[in-house]
């Protein structure tokens, strides 16, 4: 799980959900990019982000988008947050005996545009609280980030703000993350997408 590096994190907000990561690409502890999302849109209010081994990320990704295809063609709606993450613990578990070194982490508004967040061990274990979902090489003191900073009910803006300092304050604490960070807020009506600048050392 360390040999790319990278960390995710999800949080729940009031009618609003937030995810993010950092975008550093390397190999140990050689950075190679510093463009490297490993976040990708699953829905019109649904994203799924994957931190491990970078090519298992790629390939992950593809597998979920063809299914999530057929899904759609299938029952002719949108894949909810809920089924997405039925859909991403069953080819993880799937794969238990090789599995898929990535932890996704699964974040989006229902039909109600109520917040759901969801995090994934690599054989498909979901874990969906009602706060944040952490993942990564840097999770141990993101977590740490999270408890100090999130509350209940934070309003999109507070949300980015305590998702950012979580992310970046915590990415410094790790040689392997970092380089860079984006954060994506979901509310019911618009998606904003911001780069976050981090220490580049």
């Amino acid at each position: 799980m360390s040999y790319n590096g990278g960390g995710v994190v999800a949080m729940k907000g009031k009618e609003c959900v937030a995810i993010a990561s950092d975008l550093r690409f390397g190999i140990q502890l050689q950075t190679i990019g510093l463009d490297f999302d490993k976040i990708f849109q699953a829905g019109p209010k649904l994203y799924v982000g994957f931190p491990g081994l970078a090519t298992d990320t790629q390939t992950v990704h593809q597998r979920l988008k063809f299914r999530t295809n057929l899904y759609e063609l299938r029952e002719n709606r949108k894949v909810s947050p809920k089924v997405y993450a039925s859909m991403v613990g069953n080819l993880l578990y799937e794969h238990r005996f090789g599995p898929y070194f990535v932890e996704p982490v699964v974040a989006g508004l229902d039909a109600n545009n109520q917040p759901y967040i969801c995090a994934f061990d690599l054989i498909g274990c979901a874990n969906a609280p009602d706060d944040f979902v952490v993942a990564g090489t840097c999770e141990e003191q993101m977590y740490g980030m999270c408890e100090s900073l999130w509350k209940p009910d934070l309003g999109p803006e507070e949300l980015f703000e305590v998702i950012s300092q979580a992310l970046v304050n915590a990415c410094d604490r790790d040689a392997i993350s970092g380089w860079g960070a984006r954060v994506y807020v979901i509310e019911k009506d618009k998606v904003t997408v911001r780069n976050v600048r981090t220490r580049m050392d």
